[in-house]
């Protein structure tokens, strides 16, 4: 029988206090064919003590130290020395539930190479959940119940970053980590696109995702809606704008504004639109506002790329541009 050997990166950093139940719930994995690259990141608590001692007690977690600094070289550090066939990712202050890696392995075994297995997930933590989180988390999992990921690409992270599970050779086909562009998670699921890799899709929660106040994503600059929109912008206009047709940004509130600046720099012409009367007829970074309705000819079939984050601001304008034929992530693109 052939064994498959399933590597499980895990960079950590100042995690003590949630790693041992991590941990635990590793070794609990009903599939055991599995090795734990646990990445020290240069923590000042006392993390390496306590992997260090669970890496004695099973050959299977392996601790090394991280060659450089932060995540992104952590995760090369921990794929360099990865064995397996297939890779996964684990942050060190979740959870996993028990049939996670067997569940996962199962279905990326049958499906083959050039695909994504991955698993619903829920949030926890001690003081609640926020609705922010709650909406991400049903919006995510929607997504991922039809396997339809790649769909909303544009709006948030859509491979859930400690969820998923690939043949190491995809990952290799994807450029892994070698990409110095942060949120890493959301830029790597813009490669797994770019690689036609497919996703699997799944109705079982397989991951709990923990969260509190000193959260990297929650606090650390590398994760703010700038470098998301910088990630946004950068694949829009690599994979998706169509140069012969206008280029309309609806919005001019912090994300439009922020995503102006991102086309400019990357001399990308544009009409910018947006219904407050108040900035219409204005200049923003030497762009005039106008009003939705003539800032191009429609004849001319503009693409749109939508800032706009109010929901029901957001179903007039698909409404609108529906109404004229438009087709969204051909001709539109929620970016939020």
């Amino acid at each position: 029988m052939n064994i498959e050997i399933i590597s499980i990166l895990m960079p950590f950093r100042n995690t003590e206090k949630y790693l041992k139940e991590c941990l635990d719930s590793v070794l609990s994995q009903t599939y055991p064919h599995w090795e734990l690259i646990a990445v020290d990141d240069h923590s000042r608590d006392s993390s390496y003590a306590l992997v260090s001692k669970y890496s004695h007690a099973d050959s299977r977690i392996k601790l090394i130290k991280n060659k450089g600094e932060g995540i992104i070289m952590a995760l090369r550090t921990a794929l360099q020395v990865a064995s397996g066939g297939m890779v996964s990712r684990m942050d060190s202050d979740d959870v996993m539930v028990p049939d996670k890696l067997e569940i996962m392995q199962q279905q990326l075994h049958t499906a083959g190479k050039g695909h994504i297995a991955l698993g619903l997930v829920n949030y926890f933590s001690a003081k609640g959940i926020g609705n922010g989180y709650l909406r991400y988390q049903n919006w995510l999992n929607g997504l991922t119940m039809k396997g339809r990921n790649f769909e909303e690409r544009y709006k948030e992270c859509v491979i859930p970053s400690p969820c998923w599970m690939v043949f190491k050779e995809d990952l290799y086909k994807c450029s892994a980590f070698d990409e110095n562009r942060y949120p890493e998670d959301y830029d790597l699921a813009f490669r797994m696109y770019e690689a036609g890799l497919k996703c699997l899709p799944s109705q079982k929660v397989l991951h709990l995702w923990r969260d509190y106040a000193s959260r990297t994503s929650r606090t650390s600059p590398d994760y703010a809606n700038n470098s998301f929109l910088k990630i946004k912008s950068h694949y829009f206009l690599k994979h998706d704008r169509i140069e012969n047709r206008p280029l309309l940004l609806w919005g001019a509130g912090t994300k439009g504004k922020t995503t102006a600046r991102l086309l400019l720099e990357n001399d990308c012409e544009f009409h910018w639109v947006c219904d407050n009367p108040k900035k219409t007829g204005k200049k923003i970074y030497g762009q005039k506002l106008r009003p939705y309705e003539a800032p191009a000819n429609w004849s001319e079939s503009p693409q749109s790329i939508i800032t706009v984050a109010n929901s029901k601001a957001q179903l007039q304008i698909r409404n609108y541009l529906n109404g004229k034929s438009h087709v969204e992530m051909t001709d539109y693109f929620f970016f939020c």
